[in-house]
């Protein structure tokens, strides 16, 4: 699947309001410090072979003829944003669970029936590997051109060894062929494997055996986990974070999603890169987060689709933590492949300034992923990941709900598909 089209080697942004996202450490934002954008206003950006060249303010200099001119006219250029936490490798429907939710059942009565999670495992199981590459291409394509240029894919709907490295081996096959960056994430501990003949011999197997499989045929990927009331247990989960650090695999995890069962406070004290969801966190827990270098990451389509609760941005912030915004892309729970959508969210239901909501799920998100480097920002080095805007005022990201996104998508230097273009 092609996902991009040709661009000449050179291409300068003139006329923008560039918002960089540069300065500072290379340390998430915290604070008052997610409000600090970077902007510069009439500015412009030289990409070359791929990366960013140069910037500044006031006219651009004078480039060769065979440079592509993009006249911003004010509108907003800044950093593709990062989708730090999605499921975007999936097979099969859940509409039958959407329709149970409207007719009053919850998320935790559908996953104890065996449905939820375990209904697409097992359209996971049956599914052809290719099926799953071609599948998962179609959706970061819909993402690129939601202005998406980097996405985290779990695994998770596998819940056997088998299964899970089947899904890793796809979303890498992938990732090979798209130009968007594409991290994979270890999550065997998604869900309890409600077809396995004994339970407790299928936690072991995901420990024993996918973990250190997972690790050996990935090496640095982050192991995850979802602690929460018929899932993982917190016991269980220290055990697997246990391994995952011996392993080199750095930690995150789900908490905290329908209730505080001490996972965010465990996985703070266990150095967890992030903690995702906490819409059921106590104050206790907030607090732990605020005093750490681990990233709180708010989902809030979650919420929006399942029961109206939503992470407590605004306390997260003025406490000091660090946070990120993401969509969670899946099939169930959050079934949505926009950034831009969820960022709408956190500034009505989480609290977040659009300021923060920018911060959040373009630098920080990068850090979650440990690509703050290539990532996030505009300068000099870093990959011509770049999106315009059809406004010149950023705060419209967070204003504008249901989007079509943005009015270019520039990923690795290449015009994304479906881009406009002129």
């Amino acid at each position: 699947m092609d996902a991009q089209t040709e661009s000449p080697t050179d291409v300068v942004f003139t006329g923008a309001r560039l918002i960089t996202l540069s300065g500072g450490d290379r340390e998430p934002r915290r604070g008052s410090r997610l409000l600090e954008l970077g902007i510069v206003d009439r500015g412009w950006m030289l990409v070359r072979d791929g990366r960013i060249s140069e910037l500044g303010e006031g006219d651009a200099p004078s480039f060769p003829a065979t440079t592509q001119i993009v006249h911003a006219d004010g509108r907003v250029v800044m950093p593709a944003l990062v989708d730090c936490h999605t499921h975007a490798c999936f097979a099969g429907d859940r509409s039958d669970e959407f329709e149970a939710r409207l007719a009053g059942a919850d998320y935790l009565e559908i996953l104890a029936a065996g449905g939820g999670i375990m209904s697409t495992v097992r359209s996971i199981r049956e599914a052809p590997e290719e099926l799953l590459v071609e599948s998962l291409l179609g959706r970061l394509e819909r993402m690129a051109r939601l202005g998406t240029g980097t996405v985290e894919v779990k695994s998770g709907y596998g819940l056997d060894p088998e299964s899970e490295l089947k899904m890793l081996r796809a979303i890498t096959t992938a990732a090979r062929r798209t130009p968007q960056i594409v991290v994979p994430t270890f999550l065997g501990a998604h869900a309890l494997d409600a077809d396995a003949k004994d339970p407790a011999a299928a936690v072991e197997r995901i420990i024993d055996e996918a973990l250190p499989e997972a690790a050996a045929s990935f090496p640095g990927i982050a192991c995850d986990a979802y602690c929460e009331e018929g899932a993982w247990t917190l016991a269980d989960c220290r055990r697997l974070f246990e391994r995952a650090s011996e392993l080199g695999c750095p930690i995150r995890v789900h908490t905290d999603q329908f209730n505080s069962l001490g996972m965010t406070r465990l996985a703070v004290e266990m150095g967890a890169r992030s903690v995702d969801h906490l819409e059921a966190s106590t104050p206790e827990d907030l607090q732990a987060v605020a005093a750490s270098r681990t990233i709180g990451v708010l989902l809030p389509v979650s919420g929006f689709t399942l029961d109206e609760r939503y992470a407590n941005g605004r306390e997260l912030v003025d406490l000091g933590a660090a946070i990120a915004l993401a969509s969670n892309f899946n099939p169930g729970s959050a079934p949505s492949p926009s950034v831009p959508f969820a960022m709408a969210l956190a500034c009505r239901k989480c609290g977040l300034r659009p300021a923060e909501a920018i911060s959040a799920a373009t630098w920080n998100a990068a850090c979650v992923l440990g690509l703050q480097d290539e990532i996030g920002s505009l300068e000099p080095g870093k990959r011509a990941d770049v999106i315009m805007l059809d406004t010149s005022d950023e705060r419209d990201l967070g204003l504008e709900v249901a989007g079509p996104g943005p009015d270019r998508v520039m990923i690795a230097g290449h015009w994304s598909a479906g881009s406009a273009r002129g």
